[in-house]
This record gives structure tokens, sequence and C-alpha cells, in this order.
């Protein structure tokens, strides 16, 4: 496992594209970003038409002076592989390099990520540059890290439908399956008439009448998933044989879940993110509520969220290496942040943990694609409103200082997987899984909790409290890691509900955890988003909504539905809901959960978000309005701002005793 960070200050950097500028620029732009308190500057991502303008023709000489005068300047660098962005020419030369859409035509040239990563032409290249870099730069001093690639799957371009794709595919289920009575019989092909005779049979699942076998394509996502590990794995062993020490990333982005970026984490030394929290908030679907309120703020939770997942992924290590300073370009609608938020937002990642956060971008272009993405700078040079508060965020990065992680006492379950599955087979319009998992994270966080979230494979030992928002594919192994915990657990509705083929369980659901929760799932309604189930829970009126499911067991109901049956279910540690809770049954649990685990809380209002790191309480106000923490600090002396907390404002106190206060 790498280790977090716990000797030094997170570091704080941009991203440049020294190819973009003229070179008289250069040593002007790297002193102006030393004189704010930049240390970090990651750069080359998408530079292969200038490295490699022609085949086998390289130009390294003016990467090699932009380097040399960051370093000049006591920049750090680090470079990214250019492989997001093959030139023309190539593919030109090898058209069978580009992916193809569901409909099965050819992604074009002309914008970036247009490749396949099931393309063995494609694969042999990207080596090939990544050698190349590698080989002139691995040693270089001045590289401090280097990036792979760059936002995997950004713009739909994990699951390719191009014939590459289709053979690729074809070989993963013959090494999955073996025989082809073995896959016929996973899948159930008998049904429709689906048999196949040999895996060469087996199409990609789409441009089907209606919806392809649910098994079908629940094991072309596991492939697609497949091949970006690989992809990924091809390039960080050719780095680690040429730049031997040189740590890995790779950037993920945010609410996307194509692949599995805790199996891609796996050959990275950390993970690293790209956030942007307005640009987020405005194409999820938060209530409209949500996004007045927070318009300029993004949610509380949208970065910590990502922030927890991330470092996960990067076994403890992460960096948010593209956060949003101003204005993006992408999003259907685009408000500048609320001034002080470029600040917040760097700090609130130091507080998760984060080595390094880079602000995205040092100038904004004035040309092409991102010309309307905010940078540091203005296209005229002048300094854009954040660049101001990243010399803030420097600062405070030096007076908060170095910390050690604190151990979260709960974690929460997130698997890829099953946002596959329940891609393949929702079962109803209103369930989301993403959405399920956001909302419990969300309500735990209402409590200032430090919250760890975790994959299924993932060692629970020293949790209190586990929560489970569902996990529709589950083992004895799983079970009995929570088992072996000894901590409460929460189960969400359709927990064991399938197979790994994706077919119902034999005993019928709830598969394998009927050893923690003995009843059975009959069967099970869906609905839509405004209706409820009525019920009650500790003598209070509750209600479940989207999912419903009916059991049979002995077990006498938690809560109880009105209409007859349960929403909750107990048998010792282990708690199941048959329901989506509203959001006031959902408190109302975890509340009580937390407090049987004896888990310290401090419920805080809803703009507020609390996170520890090592002796450091951190408060961040994302309301429109001021809010006091002094409930909550206490008389605590703080490092940070003060106890009322201005609008996108930051309080940071020291708390010797280590041991968050109750607040009630």
């Amino acid at each position: 496992m790498a280790a977090a960070n716990t000797d030094a200050a997170p570091r704080l950097g941009v991203c440049y594209y020294p190819e973009h500028w003229p070179e008289e620029f250069w040593a002007r732009d790297a002193a102006r970003m030393a004189d704010i308190g930049l240390t970090q500057v990651r750069i080359g991502e998408f530079a292969w038409s200038r490295l490699e303008p022609s085949p086998g023709d390289f130009r390294w000489e003016w990467l090699d002076r932009a380097i040399e005068t960051l370093r000049a300047a006591g920049l750090g660098v680090a470079l990214g592989t250019p492989t997001a962005t093959p030139p023309k020419w190539l593919i030109d030369r090898h058209p069978d390099i580009l992916a193809h859409d569901r409909h099965g035509r050819p992604r074009r040239f002309g914008s970036r990520r247009h490749y396949c990563f099931s393309s063995e032409r494609y694969r042999a290249e990207s080596a090939r540059i990544v050698e190349a870099m590698a080989a002139r730069y691995g040693r270089h001093d001045a590289v401090i890290a280097w990036q792979t690639d760059n936002e995997y799957g950004c713009h739909d371009t994990v699951r390719s439908y191009s014939p590459e794709a289709e053979r690729a595919f074809r070989r993963w289920l013959a090494a999955r399956y073996g025989d082809i009575g073995a896959l016929n019989g996973a899948w159930g092909t008998v049904f429709w008439s689906q048999d196949y005779r040999a895996f060469d049979e087996v199409d990609l699942p789409n441009l089907t009448v209606t919806e392809a076998n649910p098994s079908h394509v629940l094991d072309f996502h596991r492939f697609s998933s497949d091949q970006v590990v690989a992809y990924n794995r091809l390039q960080t062993d050719i780095l680690r044989r040429l730049s031997p020490g040189k740590p890995i990333f790779h950037n993920f982005m945010g609410f996307f879940f194509d692949f599995d970026h805790f199996a891609v984490g796996a050959d990275l030394d950390f993970a690293a993110w790209d956030s942007y929290p307005l640009g987020f908030l405005d194409v999820a679907p938060f209530p409209p509520e949500d996004k007045v309120r927070y318009r300029r703020q993004g949610h509380p939770d949208i970065a910590a969220f990502h922030h927890d997942l991330y470092r996960a992924a990067g076994r403890g290590r992460f960096q948010v290496i593209e956060q949003q300073p101003g204005p993006v370009n992408w999003a259907p609608h685009n408000p500048a942040p609320l001034p002080g938020m470029a600040r917040l937002w760097a700090i609130e990642a130091a507080a998760h943990g984060a080595d390094a956060v880079s602000y995205f971008r040092w100038r904004q272009a004035p040309f092409a694609q991102e010309q309307m993405h905010a940078g540091l700078l203005r296209p005229d040079d002048q300094p854009a409103p954040a660049y101001q508060e990243a010399r803030a965020a420097a600062r405070d990065f030096v007076a908060v200082g170095a910390a050690a992680p604190t151990p979260a006492s709960v974690a929460l379950i997130f698997s890829y997987e099953a946002h596959w599955l329940f891609e393949a087979q929702p079962q109803g319009a209103a369930w989301s899984y993403p959405g399920l998992v956001f909302e419990w994270y969300s309500a735990l966080r209402r409590f200032g909790l430090d919250v760890d979230i975790v994959s299924p494979e993932a060692a629970l030992s020293g949790y209190k409290a586990v929560f489970v928002p569902s996990l529709p594919i589950i083992d004895d192994a799983f079970v009995g890691r929570v088992r072996a915990s000894g901590a409460l657990a929460l189960f969400g509705p359709r927990t064991g509900s399938k197979t790994a083929t994706l077919t119902i369980p034999p005993t019928l659901a709830p598969g394998a955890l009927t050893a923690l929760v003995p009843l059975t799932v009959t069967h099970v309604e869906s609905f839509p988003a405004d209706h409820r189930e009525a019920g009650r829970f500790n003598d209070g009126a509750v209600s479940g909504r989207i999912w419903l499911e009916h059991v049979e067991t002995a077990l006498a109901p938690l809560a109880a539905r009105n209409q007859g049956g349960g929403l909750l279910y107990r048998n010792g540690k282990a708690l199941y809901l048959t329901t989506v809770p509203d959001h006031g049954f959902l408190a109302a649990l975890f509340w009580s959960i937390l407090t049987e685990a004896g888990v310290a809380t401090a419920p805080v209002d809803p703009d507020i978000r609390l996170r520890r790191r090592g002796d450091l309480v951190f408060a961040f106000n994302y309301g429109p309005e001021p809010r006091d923490v002094s409930a909550i600090a206490g008389g605590a002396s703080f490092v940070l701002g003060a106890p009322l907390i201005e609008p996108a404002g930051v309080a940071a106190w020291r708390d010797e005793a280590h041991k968050m206060k109750t607040a009630r």
C-alpha cells in the first residue's frame, strides 16, 4: 500500500500547456507561478502532434526547454503521456484505431479520445510513444511524477463497438468461460433461441431490436473495464522500467463509473481526479432547490465524495490534478464560482488527504474547444478572480502544514460492478445506484463524520459501522468480512439479488446474505420517484420510495409498513432495508446505528461540512449565508478563520484531544 504524504504540507500546482504559448512567455509564467506559491506543474498530456509531427520525427527540444524553464523556477513537473490525442497522420495510416459508437459508426478525428482500447495497433503505437518519452525524461530530476493518458472514458469512450472490440470481446469470453456451452448456460441463451455454437458467433450487445440479454450486457461492461485496466497497465509497465522510482497516476473524473477505478488504481502509485463541482452540479440529477442554492458553490458533498472514493482507489493516496478555478465550458450552464470557492475547494481536498491540488488551467486559451474555460489568468495575461485565491490557498497549505490521516469509524461500500449490473437491468426508471450511494454518503456527512468509501473486496476491520447501499452480487467471503469486522452493518435493497452471471439466486434474494439476515425476497415492486410506502420507525412516521421488496421471514420488522410487512429488518448486528428510505427515514436510521455503534458525531447545519486531518478539524461553509460553528469547536484555537464562517469560507481548529465533540 502506498504511504500517504505525512511529512510535508500538500503542494499546490497548475496545469500548463507551453506548446500553446510563445516561448518568450514561459519564463515569466514560471516565475509568476512560483511567486504565488505554486510548486507543481502538469504538462504534456495532449502534445503528441508537437512531439512527433511526422512518423518517427521526434521533436523533443521544445519540451526539453519547457521542463528546464519550469525547473529553473523551482517547479516540479508532472509529465503526461500524450496518448489521449493520437495525431492525424496516425489515424490516416491506421483507421482501425478509431472507436465506434453504439450505432456502429467510427468516432473520427477532430476532437480527442478518438481511439479504441481494444485496438492492437493503437496499443503498439501507445507503447512506442510512451517508451520514447520515458527513455528521454524517465530519469530527469525535474520530473516528479507521470500521468498516464488523460481521463480514461471521457466522452463515453470506454465501451467501443468497433470490429477490434468485437474480436477482443470474443477472446475475453473464451478465456472467461472456456467452453461455449458454459457461456450458454451462464447467460440463459435458451431464452429467445439465443444459443451460440462458438464464441465467434457472439456479437456485441448493440443494435438489437429490443433489450439485449442482460448477462451479455454485463459481461460486455466487465470486458470494457478490463480493456481500460490492461491499456493503463501497458503504460505503467513501461514507465516503471524506464523511470524507476517516479510515482505514476491517472486523472479520473467525477460521477463516472464505466470502468473499475479500483482495478486501474492497483497499478498506480496514487489516484488523481479532476474536480469541477459547478459543472457536476449542473449536469447531475440534483433536486432543483439544490441546484439553485449551490449554483456557485457546488453541492457540499460533490468534491468530498470523490476525494474519499479516489483516496480508496489510490490505496490511501490521491491528488486533485485539475481543480476548477472559474466558469467551465462544457456544462449546459456555466456560472462563476462564489468568491472564495477556488480557495475552499483546494483546502477541502487537502483536508481529505490530497498530496497536491492543481488548478486547471494557468491561462485561459483564446482559441479552440476550451476557450470559454477559465484559468488563473485571463487570455490577456491579467489575473482572473481565482489568481489571488490560489495565492491564499498556498499560504493556507503552509499554515496547516503536514498531518497524518485520521482513521474513519464508518465505511461505505461502493461497487462499479453493481452499477454496471443495474445499467443492464434497472427494473425501474427511478432506480439510480450512484444516486443511492451519494444519498447515503451525504446523510453520513451531515453527522459531521469522516467516511471511508471502500470496495467490496476491502478489509473491514476497525470500522464501527458498515453501510452497504446496495450490492446485488455478494459471496460468502464478503459476508465473512462483514461478520468478522464486528461492526453494525446496514444493507440496502437489492443486495444479494443476483448471481455473478446476472441471474436470480436459486434460493432467491438476498442470496449469501441470508447467513446474516434470514429472510427471503418473494417478489419486488418498482415505483415512480413520487410514490411513497408509509411506515413507522422508532415511533415516527417514515416512508420508502422507488423500490419495495416483499419478504418471508420469522423476523419481526424493525420498521413496519402500514399496509403490512416491513421496510426494515434486523438480525444481530445486520440490518436490511426492503426499500429506498426517504431522507427523514435515512437520517433517523443512521442516527440510531451510529449511536449504538459508539461513533462520535457532530451533526451540522445543512450547509456546513467537517473533515478531520490529524489534530485539525476543518469546517467548510457551502451556504450563501454565514454559519457559526462555535458549538462544535468549543474553545479550541483556530488555525484558519473563526467560529463565524462567511459564505465560501473555511475554518480550522486544533482538537488536542483528537476526539470529535458531540453537538446536538
